[in-house]
């Protein structure tokens, strides 16, 4: 075997680095032996719901943090709840996708208001946000309430606006959300269930 001068300086340099490593107390032997924990060990176990379409499959979120008073915890795994009646802890490739959803630097977190005739977004708070959605409703349903029909029957309906409701929430806030909007006289109203 030939081996120029070069090239035994560099088995000469990786031999003591080699061995001055190891006794250090750098064995590479017990690093490789070592046994890795459990990614999702520390973190904290969410059940929630997929947002995507009306099935309303069982998830699972961890996320780590460390619990103190208004700290977020960043979520680092999605997976499918096994309990869950409706997917069993499977999920189909949207909801196998949420954890790049969360991540996204393009996912919308603050309400936003674009002016009639407007080219940019502003961003406003969420009180501004729900004062202006009430402040339209009412104004909408001011102008196009029908109390009576023409045979002079009370009617009370309003017609103009209509209203799609989740079907991720619970029967309990269904029913509210039926009675809200049967009380202010909607009857375009629909579960996102049905469509």
């Amino acid at each position: 075997m030939q081996v120029t001068r070069r090239q035994f300086f560099r088995i000469c340099a990786a031999g003591v680095g080699g061995s001055s490593v190891a006794m250090l107390g750098f064995s590479p032997t017990a690093a490789l032996a070592e046994v890795r924990a459990f990614k999702l060990a520390r973190t904290t176990e969410t059940r929630n719901t997929c947002p995507y379409c009306s099935v309303g499959c069982g998830i699972l979120i961890y996320s780590l943090g460390d619990k103190s008073k208004n700290a977020f915890g960043e979520v680092m795994h999605i997976e499918g709840d096994p309990d869950h009646p409706v997917n069993r802890g499977t999920l189909c490739p949207k909801g196998a996708g949420l954890l790049d959803f969360v991540h996204s630097p393009n996912r919308l977190k603050y309400p936003e208001y674009r002016a009639p005739g407007a080219k940019e977004w502003k961003r406003i708070s969420w009180d501004e946000a729900f004062t202006r959605i009430a402040k339209l409703m009412k104004d909408d349903r001011d102008k196009n309430f029908i109390a009576r029909n023409d045979k002079g029957e009370t009617v009370n309906r309003w017609v103009s606006t209509g209203m799609l409701a989740a079907s991720a929430s619970s029967n309990e806030t269904g029913y509210l959300t039926q009675k809200i909007a049967r009380s202010l006289g909607m009857l375009a109203f629909d579960n996102q269930a049905r469509v």
